[in-house]
């Protein structure tokens, strides 16, 4: 029996602890969005300084480009 990958995304996706993880990085960027326009984000990524997504502290966000965000050129 193959697995069915749309309803584990869903499921994990679902749960109210990545919810909240989610609405807290959406949250981040509004803010940074707010604080230096949509110009600045463009094609960018809010990176969380200390790694938890539910730490919205100006002093904790950072613009980064995606690959550098994703751990590529780390």
């Amino acid at each position: 029996m193959a697995r069915d990958y749309k309803e584990e995304y869903r499921r994990y996706h679902s749960k109210p602890e990545q919810r909240k993880r989610n609405d807290a990085r959406k949250a981040a960027r509004r803010k940074m969005v707010k604080k230096h326009g949509e110009a600045a984000l463009k094609n960018k990524d809010v990176d969380h300084a200390d790694r938890n997504p539910t730490n919205n502290a100006l002093s904790n966000l950072r613009i980064q480009s995606p690959s550098t965000n994703r751990g590529r050129n780390k």
